[in-house]
């Protein structure tokens, strides 16, 4: 007998909905949120609300272009933490609602569990065990990988993560947000090497990234009172010198991790992993350690339901349900 699952994601300002059969993703649909531009990043109650108008059309599409019928469902899975509590309550009630009336399994997910397993959406997938660099607006961590269910976190940022270094960047530059992407894009017209930042000395396998941000703001500063027009002749250099210090404080500490830990299939999850300098040095440094490297497409970088999908059939196959009162919380360890 097949397995179908339906997936819903909403831990922050995107509602998705992904139908999955047997392992395959057969449809992925996401509604954005547009109304967070205008304040310069996510406003909690907007989202929460949203996600409220969204969720029914948007399980509705995903149902249909997937040729799945509602009674026809093995499962209901949600994404249960971390993110913002409004917007994750909105899609577990929803999930808990449809399986009751169903009378079918739910399956709670963790969504950097979920990022980590969008690398097993599509062919080639990583052998385990594997590293798995997370990178978002909210997570920086180096996870190693045992098994579909079984990771563990061996190093993480102390303060800000690599999106938000990025966004707050921007934000300094004058970008509008959201400002990670926008840095992308100048900087592949510009030199990494034209402007130096600091690259901190952090013990073990962990991160910081709010001495950057200084190091940048002081940098901008500085360079503003000789010149008042600075970043706006050097945008796309200024951009470059931040992502490629940014991409090599993540990738030196994923190569001690494979040095202290001997593994070489290295995989990237999370929204950050839709970085083209990011991926392109991940295949670099693949190419120059003898690694094998995984990074998944675009849209299953940024949160999507898919990844809630692949991530619930595994705990599906393992026999891993929640109850109707599993409650959604902001903050989870893996």
């Amino acid at each position: 007998m097949s397995v179908k699952i339906l997936a819903i994601e909403s831990s922050c300002d995107d509602t998705g909905a992904a139908v999955l059969v047997d392992g395959k993703i057969l449809s992925n649909h996401i509604a954005n949120q547009k109304v967070h531009e205008q304040y310069g990043g996510v406003i909690p109650e907007l989202a929460s609300r949203a996600h409220q108008e969204n969720i029914v059309p948007v399980v509705d599409i995903a149902l249909r272009t997937a040729g799945v019928k509602a009674e026809e469902l093995s499962a209901i899975a949600f994404t249960q933490s971390p993110g913002l509590i409004g917007s994750l309550l909105v899609g577990s009630c929803f999930a808990k609602s449809m399986a009751m009336a169903l009378d079918i399994p739910l399956i709670g997910v963790h969504h950097m569990q979920a990022h980590v397993l969008a690398n097993f959406i599509d062919d080639p997938k990583p052998s385990f065990p594997f590293l798995c660099l997370t990178v978002s607006g909210g997570h920086t961590q180096i996870v190693l990988c045992e098994s579909p269910l079984k990771m563990r976190v061996i190093g993480e940022t102390l303060d800000d993560a690599a999106g938000e270094a990025f966004d707050k960047s921007a934000k300094i530059l004058g970008l509008p947000y959201p400002g990670g992407p926008l840095i992308d894009k100048y900087a592949q017209t510009g030199d990494p090497n034209r402007f130096k930042f600091p690259e901190p000395r952090i013990p073990e396998l962990n991160f910081s990234f709010s001495g950057l941000k200084t190091a940048i703001l002081y940098f901008l500063q500085e360079n503003q009172q000789q010149d008042p027009d600075f970043i706006s002749k050097n945008l796309p250099d200024i951009c470059a010198s931040i992502q490629g210090r940014i991409i090599s404080i993540l990738l030196n500490k994923v190569l001690k991790a494979t040095k202290e830990t001997g593994v070489r299939d290295v995989a990237i999850a999370g929204g950050v992993s839709a970085n083209s300098g990011l991926r392109a040095a991940l295949q670099e440094y693949g190419e120059k350690y003898n690694w094998r490297t995984y990074i998944p497409k675009f849209e299953y970088c940024t949160d999507n339901a898919g990844m809630i999908a692949i991530t619930a059939y595994y705990k599906y196959l393992a026999g891993e349900f929640s109850p109707l009162d599993a409650v959604p919380t902001a903050r989870a360890a893996f």
